[in-house]
């Protein structure tokens, strides 16, 4: 019998990446989306199923409603929780955000407790693990960001896995869970739609910016990702523990330095300046997008994979596949484009990551 595996948000770009991990692994897949109505935002997941001759069926579910979720976990063996809300600029409120985060979370955990799910793998983020410390060290499964202390969307991915800790800590379920810190996710698209961690590779091919930004995170290959999603369902001993999945820090400028190197020649003209933190103050009070950046200028994430590398035998590519693929695959989709030359009109999505 084929295990089946759910996946929340199958129209984000990491559930993407995760369906067609499953799915090449010969696992059936069932995957929540909004509206089922709405096929043209699955059609490249469609595809993917067909190529591998894959099982794969949509449901309907929302993370702010109880309805569908019954029918979404049943007869699943697995559900990897990928949906969450990522915006591509700040919110009003912070609520905006962690209220479907953590409301989102608990109920995917309801559902799953009640079906009796053996396992689910929720994806979190680094933003769980190093913000908001005084001490600027490289930061482990151990370590939690300070609450108070950090922006609208580090505290929604903080608190909604602390509720998952909480929910399966209290409740009498069987149901384990494992959970996945990614750092910033990088990597080629499913379709020709981007997420908001392209954005800073986005820009600076289309040089939308006049340079790069002086802050930096712990980027991961979507790919790789798919892969640690996968391994901690699969590892038995991955019950009941965190993995940070990243790699050393990248700082934008040094991505920005990249990217010119290898597309400024193709008549792209990336900006390589790293620009001061004051003129990035001055432009986030007209750009929401670049506001996102403000709290973290002059830092960098500091993380440890050796966790996931250990105990799961998880594995990164290099982290120049990873910028080289996800530019081109802006490129391939149209998304931006040399001067001289119309690009794609994209919009980043907002809702899953």
């Amino acid at each position: 019998m084929t295990t089946r595996v759910l996946v929340t948000g199958a129209t984000g770009f990491v559930a993407g990446h995760c369906i067609a991990e499953l799915l090449d692994h010969g696992y059936a897949v069932r995957a929540t989306v909004r509206d089922l109505a709405a096929h043209t935002t699955r059609a490249h997941l469609t595809e993917l199923a067909r190529r591998t001759g894959g099982e794969l069926e949509f449901v309907a579910a929302s993370l702010d409603d109880d309805a569908g979720w019954a029918a979404a976990v049943a007869d699943c063996d697995t559900v990897l929780h990928v949906a969450s809300p990522f915006p591509a600029t700040p919110p009003e409120h912070e609520r905006e955000l962690i209220e479907p985060a953590v409301g989102g979370t608990l109920r995917v955990l309801r559902a799953a407790a009640a079906a009796g799910v053996r396992r689910v793998v929720l994806t979190s983020s680094v933003a769980a693990v190093a913000y908001g410390h005084d001490v600027d060290a490289v930061r482990t499964e151990d370590d939690w960001s300070v609450v108070d202390r950090i922006p609208a969307y580090q505290k929604s991915k903080t608190l909604a896995e602390r509720a998952a800790w909480d929910f399966i800590e209290n409740s009498p379920t069987t149901t384990e869970l494992v959970v996945v810190n990614p750092g910033m996710i990088l990597g080629p698209l499913l379709e020709a739609r981007t997420s908001t961690s392209h954005e800073p590779v986005r820009r600076l091919l289309a040089r939308d910016v006049p340079g790069s930004v002086n802050t930096g995170w712990t980027p991961v290959d979507v790919r790789d990702l798919a892969v640690a999603h996968r391994l901690a369902m699969e590892v038995p001993a991955a019950a009941g523990n965190r993995y940070i999945c990243a790699a050393e820090p990248l700082w934008m400028g040094e991505l920005a330095q990249r990217l010119a190197r290898d597309y400024n020649p193709q008549g792209f003209r990336v900006p390589t300046r790293v620009l001061p933190n004051l003129l990035i103050r001055l432009v986030a009070v007209f750009d929401k997008g670049v506001r996102l950046t403000v709290p973290v200028l002059g830092r960098t994430e500091h993380v440890s994979a050796d966790k996931a590398r250990r105990e799961l035998g998880w594995t990164m590519r290099p982290i120049e596949d990873t910028i080289r693929d996800t530019a081109d695959s802006l490129i391939a989709f149209g998304i931006v484009t040399a001067p001289g030359r119309r690009a794609t009109s994209s919009r980043a999505a907002v809702g899953t990551r």
